[in-house]
Formats: C-alpha cells, structure tokens, sequence
C-alpha cells in the first residue's frame, strides 16, 4: 500500500465533507460483497422482495434424464372434442400427427371417442391397443 505522505485532512480543509460525500461521510460498511454476501443482514428488504426460495435446499436436476413430451388419450380426445386439435381427411380416414404438435408418445390413460390414425414417435403398448379396439391405427414413425 503506498504510503500518504500528506494528511487528506489537511488538503480537504474548507469542504465540509472531506472527499466522503454528502450523505456517509465515512461512517458505514459499504456494499459488503457481492450478491450473496449479506443476504440476511443489510440486504435483507432485497432478499424479501425478489429472493424467493434464496435459503434451503432445493435438490438437484439430473443430467441423464432426458424429457419427453407426452400426451395421453383422455388429453387428446378433450381437444379434438374442443376443436382444438383439426383432423385431416386422407383416403376416408381421419389422420392426427402428433409430431407436428409437438408431442413425442402417446400414453393409454383414458380412451377415445373418434376412430383416428395417430402418427407419432413413440406409443405405449396400451394406447395402440385402445386405438385399435375403436378402430383407429397408430403409426410410429422413425426417431432422428
């Protein structure tokens, strides 16, 4: 640290605040670290206000797991009953693929109301049996 040869005091004579400021005048601690430093202390109003859920464990998201967007069939029926879903007519059936909306299996909970042909990735083994039993078809198309 270099030495000062001189005393502040004796150069800042005559502006009242010396160099600190108009409001501290050197008498507080300052930011005291960065973010995390003094979360329940002098930033305690900042932690209430926008650090929800900043103190406590919150367990771990493992990198392996790999997610799948799914929907199963009660799902499906309510939106094509809705009319949220469009069926395309093709050759007299009526064809749904799934994975231009975005979803990659069809799960068996629930059943369906409209014989339908579902293209999609991937099904379970109960979803194509409910498919058929209603005269439907499901059609997995090959993974990327």
């Amino acid at each position: 640290m270099v030495v000062r040869r001189e005393k502040k005091s004796r150069k800042l004579r005559g502006s009242r605040t010396m160099g600190w400021g108009i409001r501290g005048q050197h008498r507080d601690r300052g930011a005291q670290g960065s973010r995390q430093i003094g979360m329940h202390k002098e930033k305690w109003s900042w932690l209430v206000k926008y650090g929800k859920g900043w103190y406590g464990k919150h367990g771990f998201r493992n990198p392996t797991t790999k997610l799948v967007s799914t929907i199963s069939l009660r799902r499906l029926n309510e939106l094509l009953i809705n009319g949220s879903i469009k069926l395309e007519e093709k050759d007299g059936k009526k064809v749904l693929d799934l994975n231009q909306l975005g979803y990659e299996k069809l799960l068996g909970g629930g059943n369906l109301s409209i014989a339908v042909v579902i293209k999609v990735k991937k099904a379970s083994a109960k979803a194509v049996e409910k498919v058929k039993q209603i005269g439907g078809e499901v059609i997995l198309s090959p993974t990327e």
